[in-house]
């Protein structure tokens, strides 16, 4: 994993802290503080496009819908073939829900 570079004391408490969030509301309030709204967007376009493709999606449909680049369309798709299955679980289960 890319991430297994930064592993240590900092990230384990990024993690942990974004993991002690009780509900969506706490989740905006403590995104909010920590995140420049840019980034944030980033990764919720991320999220979609990986749904996106999921579902069927061409690169020009999901484009026009989230205004993602190719190339994070691409890096989506790369992560969604060849990663850890992150994005598959995580849709997984918020569509339960």
């Amino acid at each position: 994993m890319q991430i297994d570079k930064l592993r240590g004391r900092t990230l384990d408490q990024l993690f942990d802290a974004i993991l002690s969030l009780k509900d969506r509301e706490e989740c905006y309030q403590f995104f909010d503080d920590l995140a420049t709204i840019n980034e944030i967007q980033s990764l919720a376009q991320r999220l979609e496009v990986a749904r996106m493709l999921q579902e069927g999606f061409t690169y020009h449909k999901i484009e026009d819908e989230t205004g993602a680049s190719t190339a994070t369309i691409s890096r989506v798709k790369r992560c969604l073939n060849y990663g850890n299955d992150s994005y598959q679980m995580t849709l997984d289960r918020v569509h339960k829900e």
